[in-house]
């Protein structure tokens, strides 16, 4: 709605984000200065009584409009006395820029915020959608991947995964956070593959890398079958396929070699089931960056098409992390 009249939470089924919606400031009546601003730390404090992490406010943007050249002395008065009474809170702000299709009246704008000394941790400008001139002049959106990149840099790490599920502007911060998650299922495949067990209890890298996946798709926000995850693992590493042979080949070839025992297949086989295990992540955050893109859908992955892209692009991951680790994981 154009004009909010009292604070509003607004949420959206089954994502763990919300947003608080304030009234514009006044100078007087029910949204004036000092009403709001109580009315703002009414809602912080609320949420930190709960307890509960999920509640809590953890970042606020502070939206100033660019084509209006003005910081208002209201709202510099409304800023300063929210650092006074919050600063015990430690939330962070972001002044937002909005409406910013004219550079020099942003740059004009920030220079002004900037001379208050404010203890704002970032200015991001903003232009939220194309913006057309008389003349059909048109400067193109930008500024929303900026805006999630400093608030995630900014919230706490409890919850930085669950804002990089939820948001759609910075793909970066998705597979960021996507990389850790197959970092860590590798090493846990290198612990597994260590262990000098017969070559049929490979299969025990399947739950870890079922388990990566699952950590991978929550990340971008993306609901998947189990059918459809199946398909993905059954063009490319599948669950006697690739994982089980290149634990046979290089376990099987060194125990061939006199002299040489199997603590040291055993060790060959943690590079061998971390490389795989690695390129089966890369591989799954690649095909979620292009559905996240819209260049592809998960349905595709059950398609002869889809098998065929996801097994090419597996089979390029795998490639380079055999370069990396010179272990023949094919």
């Amino acid at each position: 709605m154009p004009i909010t009249d009292q604070i509003r939470k607004i949420e959206i089924s089954d994502y763990p984000l919300a947003i608080y919606d304030t009234p514009g400031l006044e100078m007087s009546g029910k949204n004036a200065v000092d009403n709001l601003l109580d009315e703002v730390l009414g809602e912080i404090r609320s949420g930190i009584r709960s307890g509960d992490m999920n509640q809590m406010i953890h970042c606020i943007w502070y939206c100033v409009a660019t084509p209006s050249h003005r910081f208002e002395e209201a709202e510099i008065y409304f800023l300063k006395n929210f650092f006074g009474k919050a600063s015990s809170f430690k939330i962070p702000v972001i002044i937002v820029m909005t409406q910013s299709y004219s550079n020099s009246d942003a740059n004009l704008l920030r220079n002004k915020i900037l001379s208050e000394n404010l203890p704002v941790r970032d200015i991001v400008p903003v232009l939220a959608e194309d913006f057309e001139f008389d003349g059909g002049r048109v400067v193109p959106a930008f500024g929303l991947a900026d805006l999630a990149a400093a608030t995630i840099a900014l919230i706490p790490e409890a919850v930085q995964e669950t804002f990089a599920s939820v948001q759609i502007a910075n793909l970066a911060i998705k597979s960021e956070k996507a990389h850790k998650a197959v970092k860590k299922a590798a090493a846990g495949a290198a612990l597994i593959g260590a262990t000098p067990l017969p070559v049929s209890d490979a299969l025990l890298l399947v739950p870890e890398e079922i388990a990566m996946l699952a950590s991978i798709t929550a990340i971008f926000g993306l609901s998947v079958d189990k059918g459809t995850l199946m398909a993905f693992i059954g063009s490319t590493i599948g669950t006697t396929g690739a994982t089980v042979l290149g634990k046979s080949i290089v376990s099987g070839l060194l125990k061939c070699i006199p002299g040489v025992g199997s603590v040291v297949g055993g060790t060959v086989s943690a590079v061998t089931a971390a490389a795989l295990t690695a390129a089966l992540g890369e591989a799954y955050i690649t095909i979620l960056t292009l559905v996240a893109k819209g260049e592809l859908a998960m349905g595709d992955l059950r398609t002869d098409a889809g098998k065929k892209v996801v097994s090419e692009i597996f089979l390029a991951r795998l490639k380079m992390n055999r370069d990396a680790n010179g272990a023949p994981v094919e």
